[in-house]
């Protein structure tokens, strides 16, 4: 089946690869959304390991999903299912990003070999991003360390590759996307040096929670701040970012009281990647219905209840024998 990227109906389903076990074709989309060939992909945030939550978003056609692997109690075999119903629930229209939770090899590869691209946080160093790059690819040609996994995907069944001139294991290191958190002021001064070296990073982030923190301000709920010294960081980084015309993504939401609609699409003008929702935000509304819930139940138990005529209190007291079943 031909598929037109300008349908907004089957949403990344135009990038996804022969078979829906394998990666997306991440990279280019994420590309074609920094060029403005396509709009930036818009996600939600899975903050919770919930394979029945994932099943239930997933037919409602978000580009893509974060899988947050780093601050969740999820085992390989719930983040591995999480990502095959994001796939396969969407029929491929949503693509899955699993946040790792550190630089561990074997967990880059986990993430990876369920199908999904990845974020890895905490990247600082251009030894770290050089690790990170090394787990996820294949081959020494991008000093790649990853393994091959013989059976993850099926001989002549779920392998069959985009370009036939070359192996699955070349295709898949074009596939799925490594993206990376910058989320102290060290890693915003070596950004520079870490595009330079280590040029197969896809797209940055940066986690402007984490950094406020590291650099000893309020973290104000990821939503910045007016400090010179936080000023100073933030625009060297998108110096750095503009400088090595690299894809940006974050956080950006349009709902009060954590964005605007006007703040939303200012934000995105820059952003090619942008989770605009999430499953606690919308969860965390909860206490809200019950608050609410409770007020308009108060209303009308403000007022004693008047007793009907001729009942008194000993007609009102349970009998023993509904008293004994009531213990």
């Amino acid at each position: 089946m031909a598929f037109n990227k300008d349908s907004k109906d089957i949403g990344m389903a135009a990038y996804a690869a022969p078979s829906l076990f394998q990666p997306h074709r991440a990279r280019d989309a994420i590309r074609d959304a920094h060029d403005k060939k396509i709009p930036p992909l818009l996600g939600y945030y899975a903050g919770l390991s919930s394979i029945p939550i994932t099943r239930f978003l997933a037919p409602m056609n978000f580009d893509v999903v974060w899988i947050d692997w780093e601050h969740t109690a999820c085992n390989v075999e719930t983040m591995t299912t999480m990502v095959h119903e994001a796939i396969f629930m969407s029929q491929g229209r949503t693509m899955p990003f699993v946040r790792v939770p550190g630089h561990d090899h074997a967990a880059i590869g986990y993430a990876l070999d369920a199908g999904a691209s990845i974020v890895v946080p905490q990247v600082d160093t251009v030894e770290q991003a050089q690790h990170v790059v090394s787990a996820a690819k294949f081959g020494t040609r991008q000093r790649g360390t990853r393994s091959a996994p013989p059976f993850r995907l099926i001989p002549f069944v779920t392998d069959t590759t985009i370009d036939s001139t070359r192996d699955i294991w070349q295709n898949l290191n074009d596939q799925a996307a490594i993206m990376i958190q910058i989320e102290t002021l060290e890693g915003i001064n070596n950004l520079d040096a870490i595009l330079t070296q280590v040029p197969d990073i896809d797209i940055v982030w940066l986690g402007t929670l984490d950094a406020r923190i590291s650099m000893n301000l309020p973290g104000n709920f990821g939503l910045g701040g007016d400090e010179q010294e936080w000023n100073t960081a933030r625009d060297k980084f998108f110096e750095v970012m503009d400088k090595h015309d690299k894809p940006y993504g974050g956080f950006s939401f349009f709902r009060p009281p954590f964005g605007s609609a006007e703040g939303f699409k200012k934000a995105t003008e820059r952003m090619s990647f942008v989770m605009a929702s999430a499953d606690v935000m919308h969860l965390s509304n909860l206490s809200e219905d019950i608050k609410i819930a409770r007020e308009l139940v108060a209303e009308k138990t403000t007022a004693t209840p008047a007793r009907p005529e001729g009942i008194t209190s000993e007609k009102l007291a349970p009998t023993a024998e509904v008293a004994k079943l009531e213990v």
